[in-house]
């Protein structure tokens, strides 16, 4: 899969043009499981729809497989489950499948495809009956039909509780094992950290990070901090170089302390020294360098992290407090 100096600009009527995408190159190689993360209004969401073919660029150029995505489509290489996509209500979930794999020249087994989705107990009700867990696994036996090399998922699980989220990933990390390449798209940063190999960000249109993440997550270069103190102790602590984004609990044992720290382990010995106890240092997390990076998004900054995984810290490095992250509407 690449994209390759990928645009979108939207003119609406009376209205200034809204560059939903600006200019992405990106490369995802066969077996390769990646998140695709950004705020509201990244342009996440037109991206992928560029890749399937359902949108023209204005731009530059997507190619799947070595050609244009509706070949690899048509060819049955590439399946997708999307926010929205209607579903048959008066069908039921067996004869669904049934339908969408008439439509294909070639497909696995329909039975295999319910029974690989986790949703052969529910093969003869009908759709209308579906909780909204179950109607995604159903859209997700509808992908898996043409027995597909890509699957693309945008915001798969969105809108499902936390045990229907578990089985969809439970099912997803199945897929992934049988050497299937992923590209989702999620808001639920758990899911990229526990699921993905490797993390694309974007902002403003453009791709802000890129790497394993592993490495995307140690951007930020700030660890977590937890220690129990004196009351008294606590304005000390909070004034520590290099700490920021405090919060304390109180509790009969002393004060819970919790900092971000640049140099966690002088932090972590000046806390000790002044009688702290019960420390404990995390690793950031992924949340911290979404926040980190999707804050600084100016043209001239490269990715925070390239492809190859070398962290090029320039516009995180230093920073004592993350930016805030705009909640525009998502393109």
């Amino acid at each position: 899969m690449e994209l390759r100096d990928l645009t979108k600009t939207f003119t609406p009527r009376a209205a200034n043009p809204i560059r939903a995408v600006a200019g992405i190159d990106l490369t995802i190689r066969p077996g390769e499981i990646v998140a695709l993360l950004g705020p509201n209004g990244a342009g996440k969401t037109t991206a992928i729809d560029m890749l399937l073919g359902l949108q023209e660029p204005t731009s530059g150029s997507a190619r799947l497989f070595g050609g244009p995505p509706p070949d690899a489509i048509n060819a049955g290489r590439v399946a997708a489950v999307l926010q929205t996509g209607g579903l048959l209500r008066d069908l039921r979930v067996r004869e669904t499948v049934q339908l969408i794999a008439s439509t294909f020249p070639t497909h696995i087994p329909v039975d295999e495809a319910i029974e690989r989705a986790g949703i052969a107990y529910a093969a003869k009700r009908p759709v209308s009956k579906l909780s909204g867990g179950e109607q995604q696994r159903l859209r997700f036996a509808l992908a898996l039909l043409p027995d597909p090399d890509l699957l693309v998922l945008d915001e798969p699980t969105a809108g499902l509780d936390v045990t229907a989220r578990r089985a969809f990933w439970a099912t997803m990390r199945d897929e992934a094992a049988g050497g299937r390449t992923i590209l989702f798209a999620t808001h639920y940063l758990e899911e990229a950290e526990q699921f993905a190999q490797r993390v694309v960000m974007m902002a403003d249109g453009r791709v802000v990070a890129d790497g394993p993440t592993a490495e995307i997550r140690a951007v930020t270069g700030v660890r977590r901090i937890s220690v129990t103190l004196s009351p008294d102790d606590v304005p000390w602590a909070s004034a520590l170089p290099g700490t920021s984004q405090h919060t304390s609990d109180p509790s009969t044992a002393g004060v819970r302390l919790s900092l971000t720290a640049a140099d966690s382990d002088a932090t972590a010995l000046a806390l000790l020294e002044r009688g702290g106890s019960a420390l404990e240092i995390d690793s950031p997390s992924l949340e911290d360098a979404f926040v980190a990076i999707t804050g600084r998004t100016d043209e001239t900054q490269p990715p925070a992290v390239v492809s190859e995984g070398r962290a090029a810290r320039a516009g995180v490095e230093g920073q004592t407090q993350p930016p805030a992250v705009g909640n525009e509407k998502e393109n």
